[in-house]
């Protein structure tokens, strides 16, 4: 099922039947409600909704945003956070988006678990400047990650077990809103869950039918390209859990959100370990250029009219 994230459009305007309205010259009708939402636009996303415009196939935490961030910061409030303000703030907004993704029949809601405090400007900038450099080989960029992740490993599993918790919470109001959550893979090894905390997330959740996993294309090749992981290998772990994947093109190293076909990412060999119906939502930056993103889709109907 194509889809497509409000998360381009959001920021250009104040009106929510406005911002839909655009996306719908696409001709793409499914669409994904994204962080970053004002409650102003609420009104007019709930009129086109009404008008039977748009299908909501997802929401993507939090929905609308806290009134008191104004800015567009998904990972404001975070479940693993050491204040405990933090930690109630995600829940409650966390809860309040589940109802809102419920009254517009949302498939699902995507879900950032958190991080662990590491400083991003020590481990994943710094590693993502020496592929740029051409580094990727050499033994200073193998020793710098090695150092990374036994730093990551050391100090996870309280974070972990907080991102689990969180879970459980939100497992029953998920099945009475009728909205699955998805886990989204991250782009930073400082986020949680790593895939390794991923794969133990999902064993046990596994007899869970609302929680699963969700794939997102430039996150998961940021960290290929980083040798944390392989890409299609990691598809083929996760085809079991698979609720749906946001998808977007990497310009190498790590310029993520770019239209499709204008990277490095191979679509049509990594589509294969989706199921066929499910939801496949462009997420693109807000820099991207309607032509551009109408010349790709004019390219991904051809090359796959079963997932459109």
């Amino acid at each position: 099922m194509l889809a497509f994230s409000t998360c381009w459009n959001n920021s250009r305007h104040s009106d929510g039947e406005a911002m839909i309205d655009e996306i719908l010259e696409f001709g793409i009708s499914h669409l994904e409600l994204s962080h970053g939402m004002t409650i102003s636009k609420l009104p007019g996303i709930q009129k086109a909704f009404d008008e039977n415009k748009f299908t909501c196939v997802g929401v993507h935490n939090y929905f609308p945003a806290p009134v008191e961030v104004i800015i567009d910061a998904p990972d404001a409030y975070e479940f693993t956070s050491h204040r405990e303000f933090d930690r109630q703030r995600a829940m409650e907004m966390t809860e309040r988006t589940l109802e809102v993704a419920g009254k517009f029949e949302a498939h699902y809601l995507v879900l950032h678990m958190g991080s662990v405090p590491m400083k991003s400007r020590k481990w994943t900038k710094p590693l993502t400047a020496q592929l740029a450099d051409g580094q990727r080989d050499t033994p200073g960029f193998a020793a710098d990650r090695l150092a990374f992740l036994k730093k990551r490993e050391k100090i996870a599993p309280l974070y972990f077990q907080r991102a689990i918790e969180a879970l459980e919470h939100f497992g029953d109001l998920a099945k009475k809103h009728g909205v699955k959550l998805a886990v989204e893979s991250r782009s930073r090894f400082e986020d949680m869950p790593t895939e390794r905390e991923m794969i133990r997330l999902q064993d046990h959740f596994a007899d869970h039918p609302w929680i699963g996993y969700w794939h997102d294309f430039g996150h998961v090749q940021l960290k290929h390209n980083l040798g944390l992981l392989d890409h299609a290998e990691w598809l083929e772990t996760m085809q079991p859990h698979i609720i749906g994947a946001h998808v977007h093109d990497v310009q190498w190293p790590a310029r993520d959100h770019r239209v499709p076909f204008t990277g490095e990412l191979d679509f049509k060999k990594l589509l294969e370990y989706f199921p066929k119906d499910c939801p496949l939502t462009w997420e693109l930056s807000p820099t991207r250029k309607a032509a551009e993103i109408r010349e790709a889709l004019t390219v991904w109907k051809h090359l796959f009219p079963e997932r459109c």
